[in-house]
């Protein structure tokens, strides 16, 4: 069921950067998750902030924002416009020149980064927002959605690097995970609730500093 949250009780998040698979994945587990979120998104006023396709679990979760009124903002690089079919359905759709350009935009267009399940780029995109955070950068929330496991691997070696002393005191970033979409709001809602707000209302061009 769709859970509605009221900005009175809990700081309001007005945007999440979504970052997931430009493909489906072998389990409908993950379109169907990508679809759900859309809707709670959209449900929640909450505006997307991804990728930019219309393909895969990208095209799912802003399809889905879209079918159920909800705002989009897709950031795609010149280069990816036709190999992942840019959705031009988006209220707001921002070609940048290149991946770095793209990161950066998502960033500062984002209040939160949820990662669903996806391949290599999923991955690199997550990671650089998890190292901008370890290195005291920025404290925006950053959300694992684990569905049916997905990002386990991950959580082991990111322990496994804890545990050899890679990831040493001080240096620890908070990783959320929820394994339903519908724990993924409020999770994040509790997260920047407590975030320090000069880390969370970063001026444009940041990134492009980091």
């Amino acid at each position: 069921m769709t859970q509605n949250y009221s900005p009175k009780t809990m700081t309001p998040i007005r945007s999440v950067c979504v970052y997931c698979g430009s493909g489906p994945g072998a389990n409908h587990s993950f379109v169907d998750a990508a679809s759900a979120f859309g809707r709670i998104l959209a449900d929640n006023g909450v505006r997307l902030v991804y990728g930019g396709g219309s393909i895969g679990l990208m095209g799912a979760v802003a399809t889905s924002v879209l079918d159920h009124g909800g705002k989009v903002t897709g950031i795609i690089p010149e280069f990816l416009k036709t190999r992942e079919l840019a959705l031009t359905r988006v209220q707001d759709l921002i070609v940048t020149r290149n991946m770095h350009e793209r990161k950066q935009a998502m960033f500062e267009q984002a209040d939160a980064f949820v990662a669903l399940p996806g391949g290599l780029g999923t991955l690199e995109e997550l990671v650089e927002q998890l190292t901008w955070a370890q290195l005291g950068q920025h404290a925006k929330p950053i959300l694992l959605a684990n569905i049916d496991g997905f990002w386990e691997p991950l959580l082991k070696l990111v322990q496994h690097m804890r545990e050899l002393a890679f990831i040493r005191e001080g240096l620890t970033v908070d990783i959320l995970t929820a394994n339903t979409v519908e724990d993924i709001l409020p999770k994040l809602r509790v997260a920047i609730a407590t975030a320090p707000e000069a880390l969370l209302l970063m001026k444009a061009g940041t990134a492009a500093r980091m």
